[in-house]
């Protein structure tokens, strides 16, 4: 294994836990007290827009070193062919829908505030950050069954 491709798999690895880490962190701990108005506004924003950046420039970086690792691992042929293939193709999947959804979330929570208290922010945003949430967790899954050395 070459030194580029360690240094991407970490990179890769460390931002998915980043990512999906705070995912799981801001609708288990920051959405519950902010539906019950506990969160203030400037609080809400601040945590939500950290979510936010944090998920596009984990997208920067998985392209970058999700594109290096399947450019040397898959073809097109095993990419659409295999266990494995079909794995890496549904994680690209459910990153693409959670980064929709967090994104939505987000820019609900952000709109809800102009127009709102933080708890009908955070309201307005609730299913959509659930959603996020669960698919993160089949992320994380999917994850664990393409790492799992005895095959797919």
């Amino acid at each position: 294994m070459s030194l580029i491709h360690s240094v991407m798999w970490s990179i890769h690895v460390g931002f998915a836990i980043l990512w999906t880490g705070s995912v799981l962190f801001v609708t288990a701990a920051v959405l519950p007290p902010a539906t019950r108005g506990e969160i203030g506004a400037e609080a809400l924003t601040y945590v939500v827009g950290r979510l936010r950046w944090i998920t596009r420039i984990s997208a920067v970086a998985f392209v970058v070193s999700g594109g290096h690792m399947a450019g040397n691992v898959y073809t097109v042929e095993t990419l659409t062919g295999t266990g494995s293939g079909h794995l890496v193709l549904t994680m690209i999947a459910l990153w693409l829908v959670i980064t929709g959804l967090v994104e939505a979330a987000g820019g609900t929570v952000v709109g809800g505030l102009d127009a709102g208290t933080p708890g009908e922010a955070a309201r307005e945003a609730k299913t959509l950050f659930y959603v996020a949430t669960a698919l993160s967790v089949v992320l994380i899954a999917t994850a664990g069954l393409l790492a799992n050395p005895f095959g797919v």
